[in-house]
């Protein structure tokens, strides 16, 4: 299977970051998810990690995750997520990621949540 490096692009909607990740969130994911997120989150706002274009999410890529986690709770940034495959959703909820993070099944409705939210 090839491997394609994670791009991670941001934007704004509606006051909420928009982190579009796209390609495998593994070990080489670390700088480009942490320049987004930083940039996703500069607004003040909430921040929503869209992965419908994120092919391969390993333990690694979970574990960069958590530390996006650990930061938005120190800084008290709210995240949501959307776009996980029914695979990675499970997965997410084995880990209990899906306790500290809503999954939404789409970004309209995750933008919709994180707009309530704050």
């Amino acid at each position: 299977m090839a491997t394609r490096e994670l791009e991670a692009t941001v934007r704004q909607r509606h006051g909420v970051g928009i982190l579009d990740l796209t390609g495998d969130v593994d070990s080489r994911a670390e700088a480009a998810l942490q320049r987004g997120y930083d940039e996703a989150a500069a607004a003040g706002g909430p921040v929503v990690l869209n992965f419908a274009g994120a092919d391969y999410i390993n333990s690694t890529g979970i574990a960069l995750i958590v530390g996006l986690l650990a930061q938005a709770r120190a800084r008290d940034v709210e995240i949501t997520a959307c776009g996980l495959s029914d695979h990675y959703r499970e997965i997410f909820e084995i880990t209990r990621l899906a306790d500290f993070l809503a999954i939404n099944p789409d970004e309209d409705s995750a933008v919709r949540g994180a707009e309530g939210n704050h």
